[in-house]
């Protein structure tokens, strides 16, 4: 057994914590992602934190496996097929269920027909509430791979550059799926914001680099040649705040969080569902920021020091086990969130 604190705040009590308010009531949210029995990627790594800030959550699963593809033995499943979710739409649309959607949060999609599927989603919500961007919110996580491979045929990119962007209010890929949608090679800060202004460009205000390793940071901190020096990865926040004439006035924020050993899947998922929630009501970007890298650091930490703890267990299948977000223990942590770490304007 594991002697961390479930249900308790993961930093000690004289941590800043951000303030803790009771929560109105939010618009509803249909998220459309994975789903695993076992772990916590996909909705279930997105829908637990939207409940626990006052969201009502309405759940599609893109597909239904055992748990997450980074296990030795495979996985076993079902893919939801781009018809099956047409017709669950036309079920909710004609009980009259969409009309009070206020966002849409998708996540991992496999094929083009399921990618069309979800298209034509946004469109129906947008026109059940009036056809208005402001009136359905969609945060898009762009799934394609990480670490230089593609989860999902080549020819999704096309369709998320061309067709889905263009409809999104927020866009939150990693520094490879930024790579892929804009055809920049992501190695400087300067490389990141220039890919960021191209992202605004296709439609959404408001883009979210949810992990990146920068070349020059990359080599100062090897360079240091300290054992102790703690390596760190880059979150990049841009926003477009106001158009006037040919003129973009454009915010970008960033955050260095401690880059921990190992993978941890799920993280992403996390990441935009708690945007999605920090954002709704207009807060200050910084201020929103904040809370979501404070709060995925604090579920990393968590898992980390629980995996660390569970060293013993030798077998992959048992390793990458221990690596599943510890996300039912940072109850405390999602709902109030800790200020460790502040966003730096670029």
């Amino acid at each position: 057994m594991n002697n961390i604190e479930y249900n308790k705040p993961l930093y000690a009590s004289d941590t800043k914590h951000f303030h803790s308010s009771s929560h109105p009531m939010k618009k509803r949210v249909l998220s459309i992602q994975s789903h695993v029995v076992s772990g916590y990627v996909g909705n279930k790594a997105a829908v637990f934190p939207l409940q626990l800030l006052g969201y009502d959550v309405d759940i599609i699963n893109s597909v239904q496996f055992s748990n997450h593809t980074g296990y030795a033995q495979g996985f076993k499943g079902d893919v939801l097929q781009g018809d099956q979710l047409t017709s669950l739409l036309q079920g909710m649309e004609q009980n009259g269920l969409l009309a009070d959607v206020g966002h849409l949060l998708t996540g991992y999609i496999g094929s083009a027909s399921f990618l069309q599927a979800v298209i034509n989603v946004i469109t129906q919500l947008r026109a059940s509430n009036y056809h208005s961007k402001e009136v359905v919110r969609f945060v898009c996580d762009p799934v394609l791979g990480d670490n230089g491979k593609l989860y999902v045929p080549k020819e999704l990119v096309e369709i998320y550059r061309t067709q889905v962007l263009p409809l999104a209010n927020v866009v939150t890929p990693n520094q490879f799926e930024v790579e892929q949608l804009t055809g920049i090679s992501v190695y400087t800060e300067v490389d990141a914001k220039r890919a960021c202004r191209v992202l605004l460009d296709m439609g959404p205000n408001l883009v979210f680099i949810t992990s990146c390793v920068l070349v020059e940071e990359e080599n100062k901190q090897y360079a240091e040649d300290d054992d102790e020096k703690e390596k760190t990865i880059a979150i990049l926040a841009a926003q477009r705040l106001t158009t006037t004439g040919e003129e973009e006035d454009d915010e970008f924020l960033r955050i260095d969080s401690p880059l921990y050993p190992g993978s941890f899947t799920g993280t992403g998922d996390l990441t935009a569902s708690l945007l999605l929630a920090h954002t709704e009501d207009g807060l200050n970007i910084k201020d929103a920021m904040e809370k979501v890298i404070n709060t995925v650091h604090a579920v990393i930490r968590r898992t980390h020091e629980a995996s660390t703890s569970s060293s013993n267990n030798t077998t992959d299948n048992r390793a990458c086990y221990a690596r599943e977000l510890k996300l039912i223990a940072s109850k405390a942590d999602i709902e109030n969130p800790p200020q460790i770490f502040q966003a730096v304007r670029i």
